[in-house]
Formats: structure tokens, C-alpha cells, sequence
């Protein structure tokens, strides 16, 4: 079986090392060995024929000086892209970008990767700076019009959120935290237009869209007799579904039964793509959801669709060079 796997990281020594001196991850996540031959052997054991790689936070975001944070997005970028050189039908990445809020900065690196590695899209977090800035936030407006103008995807993955006390000393913040902070990116991108103003840059959303998808109803249901003329948060609910609807995402340990029944009732079934996140989730974990995906009951179109046609429609990955 061909499959795309549109969430999975990787973690070169610079970059582990870059974390270390900055603190570690503030969501106290240990950084992880990493290696090509590790990856390789996970897509191997998933039956995974091509990785789009992606660095997690918080590297080119929480390294101590804006000149540093610059160097780190560039050289993660170019090593990515020699490795993506050497066999292009197996891997494919997401650009690291510098802090958005250097906005010169991380204009100038997305126009580099589009123009000069070729990516297949840029990596965003759910909001930047001291002051957590979600995506929708006018500061980033610079961000959205360049990737806009380009028709670029971006891919939005989770960063630590801003209360970092753990819920348990015994639940790592990912767990439960990073499926929140997208949902609350997200909400904010839909609420302040920012998906329906720039709405040529294709958005994937990590692991389902957190919460999103059982929380959208929860957004814009109204009584029957206000439905034909309410406005929730300044929009119509049919507006709110259409910009729901516009994000893609990805199954990353999101596929479970009952998660899947939600989103293929209300995320339009060529939006939705194939992630593991490894190496951040255990080979045990990723190989378990890999397994409870391939049992779900789909007809074989859509099935082909989650595994590698949508991710080859966005991304523009050409299937002869894996024949």
C-alpha cells in the first residue's frame, strides 16, 4: 500500500542541541534521538512509502536571539532539503520558519524555501511570542498575504500552551494541551477571517484538529427559530462550517473509531491525510493507530484517498515516481 506520511519529524543534533541551550521544550517533553535509519525503519514497519518531514517546537522559535533564531530555520531547512535531494520519491518537508513575529525574517525564509528548496509547504505554531499571539492576530498578516499569494500550505503544528502547570504530574502537557492549542488557533483563525481572507494558502491541521471537530457544533448551534437570520461572533453558522471545512487534517494518533466516525461525518473526506508524528509518539503508538486505520471499515476510493491521494492533490506529489 502506498502512504504519505504528512506528520513526521525529524530531529537533527543541531537542532536537539539548540533546544538544550534555550532550556529544553517548555512543555517539558524530553528532546528525542533522532535519526534518518529510525525513520526509515518506523515508515518501513507502517507500510509508510514517503515522509513529509517537519521540525516541532520550539527550536527557530525559542533559540535566545533573533539573528540565531534565523541561522537555526535555515540550516534545519537546507539539511532537510540535501536529505529530500538524495531521494525525493521518499521524502518531501515542511519549511522551518524564524518567530513570526520577526516578520523580515520569516518572509525572507519562506521565499528562500518556496523559491530555492522547493518545499512542499512551511511550518507554522498555533501562536508566537510573549504575548501568545494565536495565527489570527494582525501582526501576522504579512505571514498569511505572502503565503496566500503563493498558494502555499501550511502546516499547523501544536506548540506548549501558555499555562505550562501540568493537569498531573504523570500527564505530559502534549497529551491533553496541544489538541487544545490547535482547537484555540484555529477558532481564533475562523473567528478574526483570517481563513476566509486568505483563502488560496491550504491550512493542515495536526491530529484531527484537536478538538475542533467535536467543538464546532458547540460554536454555532442555534434555536430553530433564530437559524435563518443569527450571526454567532459576527458570522453566520454556514460561514463558520465553510471555514471549518477549508482546514485540512491530518489523522496523526487520531485514528481511533470513534474519532474517525466524527470526522468523516463532518470534514469533507478529501481533506483528511495520513500522520504518525513519530518520532514524538512511541513506535508502539504509532504502529497501534496505523492498525486500527487500516481495520476501519472505508471503501477502497477513500481509503486511497487518506493514505496518499488528498496529500498528493495538496501537495503536489507525483505518484509515477513511486511506480
Amino acid at each position: 500500500m502506498v502512504a504519505i506520511d504528512t506528520h513526521h519529524h525529524f530531529v537533527p543534533d543541531f537542532y536537539a542541541q539548540a533546544v538544550e541551550e534555550a532550556g529544553g521544550d517548555p512543555s517539558g517533553w524530553p528532546t528525542l534521538s533522532w535519526s534518518f535509519e529510525g525513520s526509515i525503519a518506523s515508515m518501513d514497519r507502517n507500510g509508510t512509502t514517503e515522509a513529509i518531514l517537519s521540525l516541532t517546537a520550539p527550536g527557530a522559535v525559542i533559540a535566545p536571539t533573533e539573528e540565531k533564531r534565523r541561522e537555526l530555520a535555515r540550516r534545519a531547512n537546507e539539511y532537510a532539503a540535501a536529505k529530500r535531494d538524495e531521494d525525493p520519491s521518499r521524502w518531501g518537508f515542511f519549511a522551518a520558519l524564524p518567530c513570526l513575529l520577526d516578520t523580515q525574517g520569516a518572509l525572507a525564509e519562506i521565499r528562500y524555501a518556496l523559491d530555492v528548496l522547493k518545499v512542499e509547504g512551511v511550518t507554522l505554531f498555533t501562536r508566537y511570542g510573549a504575548g501568545n499571539q494565536y495565527l489570527g492576530d494582525p501582526a501576522f498578516q504579512p505571514i498569511w498575504e505572502e503565503l496566500n499569494a503563493r498558494k502555499a500550505v501550511g502546516f499547523i503544528h501544536p506548540t506548549h500552551p501558555a499555562d505550562t502547570t501540568r493537569v498531573n504530574p504523570l500527564l505530559p502537557q502534549p497529551a491533553i494541551d496541544y489538541p487544545h492549542e490547535t482547537t484555540r488557533k484555529s477558532v481564533d483563525m475562523i473567528i478574526s477571517n483570517t481563513k476566509r481572507t486568505y483563502p488560496a494558502c491550504k491550512v493542515i491541521l495536526s491530529h484531527a484538529g484537536g478538538t475542533l471537530p467535536y467543538q464546532i457544533t458547540r460554536m454555532i448551534t442555534v434555536s430553530k427559530e433564530a437559524a435563518a437570520t443569527a450571526r454567532i461572533y459576527g458570522k453566520s453558522s454556514e460561514e463558520i462550517i465553510e471555514d471549518f471545512q477549508y482546514f485540512y487534517f491530518d489523522l496523526a494518533l487520531s485514528s481511533s473509531a470513534a474519532v474517525l466516525r466524527l470526522v468523516l461525518e463532518v470534514i469533507p473526506n478529501d481533506h483528511l491525510l495520513y500522520g504518525s508524528d513519530y518520532p514524538y509518539a512511541s513506535p508502539d503508538k504509532t504502529r497501534g493507530f496505523k492498525e486500527i486505520l487500516d481495520d476501519f471499515p472505508l471503501d477502497p476510493e477513500l481509503r486511497d484517498k487518506i493514505y496518499f491521494k488528498n496529500a498528493e492533490a495538496l501537495l503536489d506529489r507525483n505518484s509515477q515516481s513511486r511506480s
